[in-house]
């Protein structure tokens, strides 16, 4: 990453006692693995002193840093980030993703494109924000006791959707994840998702299906969107693990970015 100056502070993810840095230590894919058996599971910020240290360095080779973190709305690390900068006495532009995985990841690599067409820093971090008012990020949580457990939902509620199986279409608005709609059967949860891509599908540049431990499903997903709409690109991502510990494994998630 660094060939294209892209530097990474990892979060920190949790399994019973141990504690890993993301996609340092454990991979996506490991993480949903070992999640599986072992009941405690979290999250949590990198240490301020990592960005410190990050920031102190890359002031002294570069004019402008541009920082893209994931959804304040899921981890405190905006915040985190943005008072390291003001230790070092770095120059840093913080933008809030207000989403995570594919999303975060597209900002990047757009920011490189744009970097390497020679796009002044404020261009850049312009662009990127806009870029949040044109993606869309809709999940269905295989777990709703993660959600419960994570806070995300109340005993009450979970009671009541085990009883009636219901399904929750989440989605993510202005940097939160909020229930979109409480359907009867996964089935039809899917349906609906696949039913607001159609909608933006003439607009849609790209499409990524995102799973938590739950490839056949994002592959069956894929296939679908290759009948339906063989003339726009699509992909597979395994889903972040910050967000998948609240979701639960088996979760499958589906967003897209429509054209400026």
């Amino acid at each position: 990453m660094e060939q294209n100056h892209i530097y990474m502070v990892p979060l920190r993810l949790i399994l019973g006692n141990q504690e890993f840095r993301e996609q340092v230590d454990i991979s996506a894919e490991q993480f949903y693995k070992k999640m599986l058996n072992e009941p405690k599971v979290g999250s949590s910020q990198p240490p301020i002193g990592e960005f410190i240290e990050l920031y102190e360095s890359l002031k002294e080779r570069y004019d402008d840093i541009i920082a893209v973190h994931c959804s304040s709305g899921l981890s405190g690390t905006l915040n985190t980030s943005i008072q390291a900068a003001e230790i070092a006495e770095a120059d840093v532009i913080a933008i809030d993703s207000k989403f995570g995985a594919f999303p975060v990841r597209e900002m990047i690599q757009s920011g490189v494109q744009w970097h390497q067409d020679g796009c002044s820093a404020e261009e850049i971090a312009e662009r990127i924000r806009k870029m949040r008012e044109m993606t869309k990020f809709y999940l269905i949580p295989f777990s709703l006791q993660r959600l419960h457990a994570g806070g995300r939902m109340s005993g009450t509620k979970l009671v009541f959707s085990q009883l009636l199986k219901i399904h929750l279409l989440l989605r993510f608005d202005d940097g939160k994840v909020i229930v979109d709609e409480k359907i009867r059967t996964y089935k039809k949860a899917r349906q609906r998702m696949l039913d607001y891509l159609s909608n933006d599908i003439a607009s849609t540049s790209k499409i990524c299906i995102m799973h938590a431990g739950n490839l056949e499903e994002a592959l069956s997903v894929q296939r679908e969107l290759g009948e339906l709409y063989p003339e726009v690109p699509s992909e597979i991502m395994t889903f972040i693990p910050v967000a998948g510990i609240y979701a639960g494994e088996g979760t499958i998630a589906l967003s897209w970015i429509l054209k400026s």
